[in-house]
């Protein structure tokens, strides 16, 4: 059934809104998927915290427009499209990696990706999955920031514990 006018405005708009929340979507190819495989596939983005959603070109390429930035990935909005809206950069790649190894298939395959600015194409998935998430990336930061004060406090303590046992040798020494 054709969507009405009304129905594509409502649509477009919460396209746009998505678009804005996200600082990473994928573009997907899922054609020749099951309706089992596919329902399998979401479950998997909703575990990963990733918005996954079957949408028209070209009420996606509309919200692209009314958004900006997305001139250079239009260029994969060309056949059946599902689009995963995200936050992490590299979760999206990881589902789609690991349900193509669970389930032993060929697709979905990856069309392109749109991370915080950069175009991904299809070869990329590799590339994309091995990204960092944010939260990796600050737990290494701060891992870094306290290597110093972790070093400082051990050889603190390593010069309190040979200065005690000095004191008790000196002692030990003395009473005998």
């Amino acid at each position: 059934m054709a969507m009405t006018k009304e129905q594509k405005i409502v649509q477009v708009e919460e396209l746009v809104g998505r678009l804005q929340n996200a600082s990473t979507i994928y573009l997907t190819n899922y054609s020749g998927l099951t309706v089992d495989q596919v329902t399998q596939l979401r479950g998997k983005f909703r575990e990963a915290g990733v918005e996954y959603s079957v949408v028209k070109n070209t009420l996606l390429k509309r919200a692209m427009d009314e958004v900006g930035g997305y001139d250079d990935i239009y260029g994969q909005l060309e056949g059946p499209i599902a689009v995963a809206f995200t936050e992490d950069p590299s979760g999206p790649a990881r589902v789609i990696k690991n349900f193509l190894a669970e389930m032993k298939l060929e697709i979905p395959k990856l069309k392109g990706a749109h991370v915080e600015g950069a175009v991904y194409d299809e070869t990329a998935l590799n590339a994309l999955a091995r990204l960092k998430s944010k939260t990796e990336i600050l737990g290494d930061i701060l891992t870094l920031l306290m290597a110093p004060v972790v070093n400082i406090i051990g050889g603190l303590q390593a010069q309190g514990s040979n200065l005690v046992g000095a004191i008790k040798t000196i002692s030990e020494k003395e009473e005998a």
